[in-house]
């Protein structure tokens, strides 16, 4: 869990299996051991912050719908970069068992703004004002409840606190920006791939192999 706040190429799989660590079976075993596999495999993945770029403060917010097995609540994925700096991820499985994808994805994205707001609050203290930040969204259906106050009814059923994300939007502390699902980068942090997805989504969250990259750079 320590080693998550630093590679978030695992957060994913290792969220996946603390939930079972109560009462783990031989399968969760196995599991954890790949995960090891795969660390011995890339130790020197890491994150590179270059100074010498400017920076704007966005996010992207992703859930995935139904996934957990045992009670079928989803997973709420989230990551706020500093223009292309990854500054901090979440990976969470929700509280209530969403109704719909749309609900999920509502649900993911008021947890993002949340974040989004911490880090305003945050930055300001050091002279950067990151007000109506872009918080990217793969579900349209999500972006219109946000957006659009006529949807209200139909949303009377998610729990009141994730409502403050309309309440955001209202103040322009936040944009909701519609995003491809391919372009999606919180998609890492919600569910498996394959090895050539799982690939591209890590380089673009900035993880690279740092000492090749800091050779590279001192050549």
């Amino acid at each position: 869990m320590y080693l998550t706040a630093s590679r978030p190429d695992i957060m994913f799989v290792v969220c996946a299996c603390a939930r079972f660590q109560v009462t783990p079976k031989t399968s969760h075993i196995h599991a954890v051991k790949r995960i090891f596999r795969y660390l011995k495999g890339q130790p020197k993945l890491g994150l590179w912050y270059p100074r010498d770029s400017p920076f704007d403060l966005e996010a992207f917010s992703d859930s995935d719908y139904a996934r957990a097995s045992l009670d079928r609540k989803s997973t709420t994925g989230g990551c706020q970069f500093l223009r292309r700096r990854l500054i901090s991820w979440q990976c969470k499985k929700q509280t209530i068992v969403a109704n719909s994808t749309t609900e999920a994805e509502y649900v993911a994205a008021a947890n993002c703004c949340g974040q989004v707001l911490w880090i305003q609050n945050q930055m300001l203290d050091y002279g950067f004002n990151f007000m109506n930040t872009k918080i990217y969204i793969d579900n349209e259906s999500t972006i219109c409840i946000v957006k659009n106050p006529v949807f209200h009814s139909k949303t009377k059923h998610i729990e009141i606190r994730h409502h403050f994300i309309r309440d955001s939007y209202e103040k322009k502390l936040i944009q909701v920006i519609k995003i491809h699902t391919d372009h999606n980068v919180a998609d890492l942090l919600t569910k498996a791939f394959d090895v050539s997805r799982f690939n591209f989504l890590i380089a673009s969250i900035g993880l690279l192999n740092l000492r090749s990259f800091i050779c590279g750079e001192f050549n």
